[in-house]
């Protein structure tokens, strides 16, 4: 994954946080400061986690995946979004 994006800033090592909640808060913070991002700040910092999530594939470790899809329920909890039916 690049280091950086025409969306979005991320902070270091955001995507190896250990907390699923300080995952979702950096993308928040990075989604919500960004001045290029085209879309709305969920929006933007949702497709960066599945991005981050889709590149890294089977390489993927199994306890950093469900870490990573942890983060995103933090996420839609932070910008009180509902999981998608």
């Amino acid at each position: 994954m690049t280091r950086t994006s025409n969306a979005l800033d991320l902070e270091p090592g955001v995507f190896t946080l250990d907390d699923p909640r300080e995952i979702a808060r950096s993308l928040m913070r990075s989604a919500e400061q960004s001045a290029r991002r085209r879309s709305p700040p969920y929006r933007s910092a949702m497709s960066m986690l599945t991005f981050y999530i889709n590149r890294a594939g089977r390489h993927l470790p199994k306890a950093q995946r469900a870490r990573l899809e942890r983060a995103k329920k933090e996420l839609r909890a932070l910008y009180r979004m509902e999981p998608p039916s």
